[in-house]
């Protein structure tokens, strides 16, 4: 499904030549601030392996344009799931709405010849009967490991993008993503009790290293090894007290707690527990928090961001001072501001909104273990599951996947039901201790806002915590 030339697949029906697309941006936008043509094709698969047998299978093919005009704060925006000139004529009909643009055009970004991930499709190189063997081969090992394997899920997804960005300036960029992602899921069984554990991984990447035995039987292994900790584990206690946060993962709560409050379109409207504090001290000494959508192959990763703006490394908070937000285009423009390249859309479907990419906190210098040495009572949250986050107040509560009591500088028994509450604005501030261990996820991460999910990558050092709100089933 690879083609020669991947922007054949937008152009390659007859219907909309790269000529016409240039010149149908240029006459719908010609009244606008701001805007772009977005063409997009896409393909997708997804394996799912369940009680011993392949559920689910599904392969789809997918191809539209969503075309978007800014003129001030106002935005139209049509798409369809046709590439033609006809369509997209028909679509520009409609930014006829908008008030004429009184201002100057925005520039165009910047063009970059950087790739930061294959443009080979995933989803060509393997046979389909071997991505069902790799699944069923996971289910029969995880079996095998331990008799109190009860359940075993596996699956297997990964998706193919090709994108181009046309501008009414002139301005046109292609990018070709790949996606994959394995998931295992474990539930073990003692004494009527049942637990479950899980692991994933993936990133912008082919499939290559997810078929290697060394990957997925880690991949069973840590899914195993929760599943079996969780059996044993007992009420979680519930109040205030000193928390050990994890290394990787648990970045999640630094993303949903932090990095939504932190995107542009939220301080611009001054709905943010961050807006108009910038220069202010918002974390501990020693809390650095970036986005950086230039790490190669990361899930969050992109070369270009849907706008067409090049992703980079963009300081949110430095050693505990607000130094920034994340920007799109509009909110950019709007509030004087320069794009961080953090414009994305799940796909044509959808105007951008300012997101984030692969969101962490930079390590420290502390050892891990001596973090651990220093808590007389407390919990140790080694992963997380969901968690809610109300962007106004920064309100925010996690569960745990995995927890366990800390008692004298010593990891004591796992817990279950424990939940970390508090806000992002107050929880950065009690971090008293930040390790040298900074690790990002494995690559599942997938984040939700406005209606629209698109890949993100997290992850943070080991945090120690003081005062930190748990909620406990004991």
């Amino acid at each position: 499904m690879t083609a020669t030339d991947p922007r054949s697949l937008l152009y390659g029906s007859g219907q909309l030549s790269p000529e016409e697309a240039q010149a149908i941006t240029r006459a719908a936008l010609s009244r606008c601030d701001d805007g772009e043509l977005f063409l997009q094709f896409v393909a997708s698969e997804s394996f799912g392996f369940d009680d011993g047998r392949l559920k689910t299978a599904d392969y789809s093919r997918n191809a539209g344009f969503g075309l978007r005009g800014v003129s001030g704060e106002m935005t139209g925006f049509a798409h369809a799931n046709e590439i033609s000139a006809k369509a997209i004529r028909r679509a520009g009909e409609t930014l006829a709405l908008l008030d004429p643009a009184t201002g100057t055009p925005s520039a165009p970004p910047r063009l970059s010849n950087r790739h930061l991930y294959t443009d080979a499709s995933p989803l060509d190189a393997i046979p389909f009967a071997e991505k069902v063997k790799l699944l069923e081969t996971i289910d029969q090992a995880a079996r095998a490991r331990d008799p109190r394997v009860a359940q075993v899920s596996a699956s297997l997804l990964a998706s193919w993008s090709v994108v181009e960005i046309v501008r009414a300036d002139g301005y046109v960029a292609t990018d070709v993503r790949p996606l994959v992602r394995l998931n295992v899921s474990i539930v073990a069984e003692k004494n009527g009790r049942r637990e479950t554990g899980t692991f994933g991984l993936g990133g912008r990447r082919l499939y290559d290293d997810l078929f290697q035995p060394e990957t997925w039987n880690r991949a069973i292994d840590t899914a195993l090894e929760q599943a079996l900790t969780n059996l044993d584990s007992i009420d979680a206690p519930a109040g205030e007290m000193t928390v050990l946060v994890g290394p990787g993962w648990p970045g999640v709560l630094l993303h949903e707690a932090v990095g939504h409050g932190l995107e542009g379109d939220f301080n611009r409207k001054g709905t943010s527990a961050f807006s108009g504090r910038i220069g202010e001290r918002v974390g501990a000494p020693g809390v650095t928090v970036v986005d950086d959508g230039s790490l190669p192959g990361r899930r969050g990763s992109l070369s270009i961001d849907d706008e067409g703006t090049p992703t980079g490394e963009t300081v949110l908070i430095e050693n505990g001072i607000l130094k920034g937000y994340l920007q799109d285009r509009l909110n950019a423009r709007l509030s004087g501001m320069a794009p961080t390249g953090n414009g994305r859309r799940e796909s044509y479907a959808h105007a951008p909104q300012p997101r984030m990419t692969n969101t962490y906190m930079k390590g420290g210098n502390d050892d891990p273990g001596e973090l651990l040495a220093r808590m007389k009572k407390g919990i140790f949250a080694k992963s997380f599951g969901g968690g809610q986050v109300d962007i106004v107040s920064g309100k925010f509560v996690f569960s745990c996947t995995e927890a366990y009591l800390v008692e004298d500088g010593k990891l004591g028994a796992p817990i279950k039901g424990a939940t970390l509450i508090g806000d992002g604005p107050t929880v950065l501030t009690r971090v008293t201790g930040i390790g040298n261990d900074m690790a990002l996820d494995e690559g599942v991460g997938i984040c939700g806002k406005g209606g629209q999910s698109v890949p993100v990558s997290v992850g943070q050092p080991s945090l120690l915590v003081e005062g930190l709100t748990v909620g406990g089933t004991a």
